[in-house]
């Protein structure tokens, strides 16, 4: 089974190359890997400690864990790889304490080996999934402390099938699981795995993170970003529609024409030129961008405020009464967690599977789920009716269940 395995990664790599050609998002991944990915020796004096982040998602999961690692560690070295170049394209924008980042190449055992054999890490941290075998089992080889970090499994994967014995193999060398879910344990508990414990998801520590640094804000500290919020919403909360696929664009727009007394911020997940210009050509929509807002030539007709940048919906959940978030309707649901922190009840489409935070909230009732303008509507109204006890019921129980990173971190420096 390696032996396919190895095969397949070999294949891989092929067609990547070929899709180069024609794809930007593949020709990213192979620029990446290139003559720019030069390493770097590590200073003598610090211990590595590398994490790997398929992408920006799992940057977020693991950014707080490496956070408290390094508080914790004072000779503590942070090493990141991403498979994806939008983890490494865009990383550097968070407030993070990175020392050095990396696309990790293919994984093949000859990558492997180098990549250990030159950075010697102490430990290796796995955010969420991704589990590369090559690299693993390398790591293990050589001594590597070998930890899945915020993980979660589900029984459709390969591990818990009869012909999973070799991605069982994969698991078998991780010295610990750090796991988001109960469901998880139990998962790996009857494939014979003990060596687990749920530690919670560290997202939360990190919207909690972003929660307190926008607290703490007073008038004197309102940047740019503050002000256009400001002076848009005049004394109001917005609704906030937050990283909006089409379907759900289409369904909010129905909503924002049929309601405008009351203000919206509109986040599409897609903020192209080409598509923020199918957005701003619609008759029917009043909106002004964010990026062409003036106080002075602002009009109050205007009841949508279109955010056509990327990195101002953390800060936008701020100035929210309530959240319908993009991608439950394709299965790539967003973060729901960066307005519960707020206390902004959140409701979205139903396809919400793979996404146990989802599960967790709308069986507490903090989130709602929504599959056509009419529930919509419904669902706006029982938030209105119940707005403050929503939002101190979703901001008390999103904050019972931050405090992951330091488990993990105790934890594992207790191996």
């Amino acid at each position: 089974m390696h032996l396919i395995y190895n095969f397949c990664i070999f294949l891989y790599g092929k067609l990547i190359a070929v899709f180069s050609l024609f794809d930007p998002k593949a020709k990213d991944w192979v620029r990446g890997r290139g003559k720019g990915n030069v390493w770097n020796p590590i200073p003598k004096n610090k211990h590595l400690y590398w994490f790997h982040c398929a992408s920006l998602g799992e940057f977020d999961q693991g950014l707080p864990i490496m956070k408290e690692l390094k508080s914790k560690v004072e000779d503590a070295y942070i090493l990141v790889t991403f498979f994806s170049p939008s983890g490494m394209n865009h990383f550097h924008k968070r407030d993070h304490c990175v020392d050095s980042a990396y696309y990790l190449e293919l994984d093949s055992k000859k990558n492997a080996r180098e990549f250990i054999s030159f950075f010697q890490p102490k430990a290796a941290f796995f955010v969420k999934y991704e589990f590369w075998a090559n690299y693993i089992f390398e790591a293990k080889k050589r001594g590597v402390k070998l930890l899945s970090v915020s993980a979660v499994f589900r029984s459709n994967q390969i591990y818990f099938k009869w012909y999973g014995s070799f991605f069982r193999k994969i698991l078998n060398s991780f010295d610990f699981f750090y796991l988001q879910t109960k469901e998880s344990k139990e998962l790996l508990n009857k494939i014979g795995f003990t060596n687990v414990f749920v530690s919670g998801d560290s997202r939360y520590d990190k919207v909690f993170e972003n929660y307190q640094s926008m607290k703490n804000k007073n008038v004197q500290d309102l940047n740019k970003m503050d002000e256009v919020f400001v002076d848009f919403l005049e004394g109001q909360k917005a609704i906030i529609i937050g990283s909006s696929w089409p379907v759900e664009e289409e369904m909010a727009i129905q909503f924002i024409n049929k309601n405008p007394k009351r203000k919206f911020i509109l986040a599409p997940h897609d903020v192209s030129k080409n598509h923020i210009n199918q957005i701003t050509s619609n008759p029917s929509l009043n909106c002004i961008k964010f990026t062409d807002f003036d106080k002075v030539q602002y009009s109050n007709s205007n009841n949508c405020l279109l955010l056509d940048t990327i990195g101002h919906l953390s800060t936008a959940y701020h100035y929210g009464s309530m959240a319908f978030i993009g991608g439950g309707f394709s299965g790539k649901l967003h973060n729901i967690l960066e307005p519960s922190i707020f206390g902004l009840p959140t409701f979205f489409g139903p396809n919400i599977k793979k996404f146990p935070e989802a599960e967790l909230f709308l069986k507490n009732k903090i989130s709602f789920k929504v599959e056509n303008l009419n529930d919509i509507e419904n669902t706006v109204s029982l938030i209105d009716e119940n707005v403050n006890e929503l939002k101190i019921k979703t901001q008390e129980f999103v904050f019972s269940l931050t405090g992951a990173s330091e488990k993990i971190v105790t934890h594992y420096l207790s191996l």
